[in-house]
């Protein structure tokens, strides 16, 4: 019989032979959802013996690995702004990207308008409405997706998370124009999709070949659902509201453009980490500012 440890260093070898980057926290959460427990369980239990059962469990999970395919897919979890996130392949694994998204938000509301009714277009696994409903406690939400499974995901991550009172979740299209009794809204954030279709076949094969390319297909140039969603949504922002995206590389610029040329009052634009205009956002004219 093998540790858990002798197991650990196993796939651990393994990943790094591969060129994983992340090789132990990866074969960390591999031998810990083999084994049934959480990563700092499995930490403390690292000296115990464990079975059969479980080497051969990582020795799937490391193969699958291997292949390709994301940890978070085959643990069937990931963690986005702190908080537990089941994900499935009916949805994109969550990017720490997009936690720009939610500070943008909570910038933009904390100590103004801390009972925001907020809306997230496109929202896939739910992680933009679970962060913002946490962070905002006297928010209420609506997450609307086309996608069914991708809502049934959600409602699990809201489930999880202890939010499902405060948030109702639509399938609609984002391309579309919104259902009929929606209501209005104090801020409309989405994180859509944005690659543009020809760029798809050179993502990396760990995205291609596992994430659902609907939620990754912006259109032609990339900028399909900014347009539709300015277009057909913006009707629902109440005066003085926000309409926040986020972009990818070498797009801000141009739906920023196109924010101030739909006859909002301002728009802006947040960097992220690595220097890229990551969230652009813009401010819908206030009643005082009509007259």
């Amino acid at each position: 019989m093998k540790t858990y440890n002798d197991i650990y260093m196993t796939a651990r070898t393994a990943l790094l032979q591969h060129g994983v980057e992340a090789y132990n926290l990866e074969a960390r959460l591999l031998v810990a959802q083999a084994a049934g427990k959480s990563v700092p369980e499995l930490l403390r239990d690292l000296k115990l013996y464990t079975t059969d059962a479980v080497e051969a469990r990582v020795l799937e999970y490391l193969d699958r690995r291997l292949q390709g395919e994301p940890v978070a897919y085959i643990t069937g979890a990931w963690e986005f702004y702190g908080l537990p996130m089941l994900v499935t392949r009916d949805v994109l694994i969550p990017r720490m990207d997009t936690e720009l998204l939610v500070d943008t938000a909570k910038s933009l509301l904390i100590g103004k308008n801390m009972n925001a009714r907020i809306l997230d277009l496109c929202c896939g696994s739910g992680c933009i409405t679970c962060a913002l409903g946490h962070e905002l406690p006297a928010t209420k939400l609506v997450a609307v997706d086309f996608s069914a499974r991708a809502l049934e995901v959600c409602r699990k991550n809201l489930a999880a998370n202890r939010l499902s009172s405060r948030v109702i979740c639509i399938q609609s299209d984002a391309s579309a124009s919104p259902p009929l009794g929606i209501g209005q809204f104090d801020m409309i954030v989405s994180n859509p999709p944005y690659i543009p279709s020809a760029e798809l076949q050179s993502l990396d094969r760990s995205v291609r070949s596992f994430e659902p390319a609907m939620a990754l297909d912006g259109g032609e140039d990339g900028l399909r659902f900014y347009k539709s969603i300015i277009k057909y949504w913006k009707s629902l922002l109440r005066p003085g509201g926000y309409l926040l995206f986020e972009v990818g590389e070498g797009q801000a610029e141009t739906v920023k453009d196109m924010i101030l040329s739909a006859g909002f009052a301002s728009a802006d634009t947040r960097t992220d980490t690595q220097g890229i205009q990551r969230v652009v956002y813009g401010k819908a004219y206030a009643d005082s500012e009509l007259y």
